[in-house]
Parts: structure tokens; C-alpha cells; sequence
């Protein structure tokens, strides 16, 4: 086991509260580390000890290779410090802040400045992060911070290379398709010509490697990139908030999902409607869906909160399923969503983080 040079004394280990995420290489869990001085981190756990055998040995290779380039980064503001590297585990700093595709700062040229700030310190440090174009590795911190995660895939080189300074190209280009999708406005004439400028070696990537990447990962071990939605609510969940928007009475239903205890994931559809129960529900989803496995949670709400568009807020209802409620306060509102989500706050049905703080 590694350790930072502070935990050597005393009991030191991870107390979990949540867990964020699940895919087939690892489960990542929110929660507490102790150090060897007794003192206590607010701390994120990667784990890939009970991964399939055959997935083991590239999940613990992605493993040491975020931990070899969180620690070269440490100390650039704008990544996490890691606190221990274990056989079949990682665990890092935790950031007070929530991922890109939720937060979805429109408008917002601070936050960009504050990434493009923060990857010119990642590479500084010669660390090409590799993968960037995913909005869910991109935090938006509550200080309004720019906060790289997911160093999965990042290289570490020794020397500013030719090959570094394509990878650093590539991972500006991919932060400007964020500002690109965000903050439009805000790019500049070089900004509009890297965007439209492709380097040699990923025109090659994108027409030979990525096609045998795609083939693996999603032909061989049916890994999809669903920017942290597990696959049940993507294959499945269309079909449930069909059936259930078409319920008398139900006028609007919104699904979400959440890991479980169980290694896999749970639906929670939120739903909409006057005078509905939940029996009714599930009993009109037995008949119409035979097949399928209900979701866990079904909450019916006489509002839900939505947006100037008239759909519901995906981002608050997605931190309420997944127990993030003290992320919630980074989200703006309207004071008619705040009522929707407080009437939703105090019934909520997913109270594992309780079960496992004892409450």
C-alpha cells in the first residue's frame, strides 16, 4: 500500500457514504479518509477489487497511471491530491463541485478561463490528460473553479516532446468543444481555428485506433460512455416514462439512476400527477412490461421543477436520486423549482447514504 508521507502512524482507511458511479472497471464511492495522524479528508475511492478477473489487470493499470499523474499535478489547484494507492483500490481528494454535464455553466467565460488556467498547469507539469472531451471529467468546483478529473488515461512525459505537445494540442481542443458548447460567445478567432484544425495523429487515431477502442470497449465488454448514466436508464428507461406518462392523470415523468449496494444500478422515476399511487404504477408497468424490472423508487410529486424550456430539471433531479443534496446548492433556481424540489427533498425514496451513516 502507498501512503502520503503524513499517514504512518496511526489507524488510517476510507469510510464510505456514497457511491457516485459504477461502470464495468470500477466503482467509484464517496466518503471519508482517516489519515495516520488521525486527521479526517472528505475523499473519493476508486475500486476495482471486485471487477471481473479478466478486467482486473487494465483497471489496476488505469489505477496506478491516474495515481502517477495526480501526484506529478499535485499542487497545480486544479486537480486532487491522492491520499493512498492499495491493490484493488485508489482513493483521491474530493472536490466540493459537480461534473460538467450537469452543472452546465452556459455563459459562463470565468469558468473556462479557470480551466484553460488549470490545464496550462496539468501541462507544465508535462502530463497530457488524454480525455478531455467528456464532460463528466471536467468538475465545476462551488468557488467556481475549473477542477480536471479522471487521469485514467493521461501520459506522463519526461520531456516536452513532439508527441507531448500534440497531446497538449488535442486536450486544448477538446476544452474548447466544452467552451464551444457552453460559452460560444466567449471563443476567440485562435480558439475557432484549433477547433476547426485536427492534428495529424488524431485524424489517424479517429480513422484506425478509435474504431478498434470502440470495438473492445463496447463490442467485447459492452463499456459505454453514458456521461455517468449507467446502461438500465439508457435502454431501459425511454420505455418505463413511456409507459407511466401515459397513465391517467400522470403528466409528467422523469427518470434517474443511482449504483447500488448490489454492483449494479437502480431506477428512481420521478412522476408527476394528481390522484395517482404508486400501486396503480406499478402494477400498470407489471402489465405493460412484463420483462423489465420496475424501477426501485417511483415518487409521485404534484410538481416537478422545470426549466424556462418546460422540462424538467434534469440536474437537480439527478443529484435528489443519487443523494448529492449537498451539491444541490450549486445549481441556480427559481423560487417556483425550489418548492418543486423541497416538497421533493422531504418525501425522497433513495436513503441509502442514511442506512450506511445509521441514521
Amino acid at each position: 500500500m502507498t501512503l502520503r508521507p503524513d499517514a504512518l502512524s496511526a489507524p488510517r482507511g476510507f469510510t464510505l457514504d456514497t457511491v457516485l458511479k459504477r461502470d464495468i472497471f470500477s466503482t467509484i464511492e464517496r466518503g471519508t479518509w482517516h489519515d495516520g495522524q488521525g486527521r479526517a479528508f472528505p475523499a473519493v475511492r476508486r475500486r476495482y477489487d471486485d471487477v471481473k478477473w479478466w478486467v482486473k489487470p487494465l483497471a489496476r493499470h488505469f489505477a496506478r497511471r491516474e495515481a502517477r499523474a495526480l501526484r506529478r499535478a499535485e499542487g497545480s489547484g486544479h486537480t486532487v491530491p491522492v491520499y493512498a494507492l492499495e491493490e484493488g483500490a485508489l482513493v483521491r481528494g474530493f472536490v466540493d463541485g459537480i461534473p460538467l454535464q450537469i452543472a452546465r455553466p452556459y455563459g459562463d467565460a470565468a469558468f473556462f478561463r479557470s480551466a484553460r488556467q488549470g490545464l496550462r498547469e496539468v501541462h507544465r507539469r508535462r502530463i497530457a490528460h488524454n480525455d478531455l472531451a467528456k464532460p463528466q471529467n471536467w468538475l465545476y468546483a462551488a468557488d467556481g473553479r475549473a477542477v480536471l478529473m479522471d487521469f485514467q488515461l493521461a501520459f506522463c512525459f519526461s520531456r516536452r516532446s513532439k508527441i507531448f505537445r500534440i497531446a497538449a494540442y488535442e486536450d486544448i481542443r477538446h476544452l474548447l468543444k466544452q467552451k464551444r458548447s457552453f460559452c460560444p460567445e466567449a471563443l476567440t478567432p485562435i480558439e475557432k481555428r484549433i477547433l476547426a484544425r485536427k492534428s495529424l495523429f488524431n485524424r489517424i487515431w479517429m480513422s484506425t485506433g478509435k474504431k478498434v477502442y470502440n470495438f473492445v470497449t463496447r463490442r467485447l465488454l459492452n463499456y459505454h460512455d453514458t456521461e455517468g448514466r449507467g446502461p438500465r436508464a439508457m435502454e431501459q428507461g425511454p420505455a418505463i416514462a413511456a409507459v407511466l406518462a401515459a397513465h391517467p392523470g400522470v403528466s409528467a415523468v422523469h427518470i434517474a439512476d443511482f449504483p447500488t449496494a448490489g454492483h449494479s444500478f437502480g431506477l428512481y422515476a420521478f412522476v408527476e400527477a394528481a390522484g395517482v399511487d404508486e400501486t396503480a404504477l406499478r402494477e400498470r408497468l407489471a402489465t405493460a412490461l412484463p420483462g423489465i424490472l420496475p424501477p426501485e423508487h417511483i415518487q409521485t410529486v404534484t410538481a416537478l421543477p422545470r426549466d424556462a424550456s418546460d422540462e424538467p430539471r434534469d440536474d437537480l433531479l439527478r443529484l435528489v436520486a443519487l443523494n448529492q443534496l449537498d451539491q444541490l446548492d450549486q445549481l441556480p433556481r427559481t423560487p417556483e423549482q425550489q418548492v418543486a424540489l423541497d416538497a421533493i427533498i422531504r418525501e425522497r425514496r433513495n436513503l441509502s447514504d442514511r442506512v450506511r451513516r445509521g441514521i
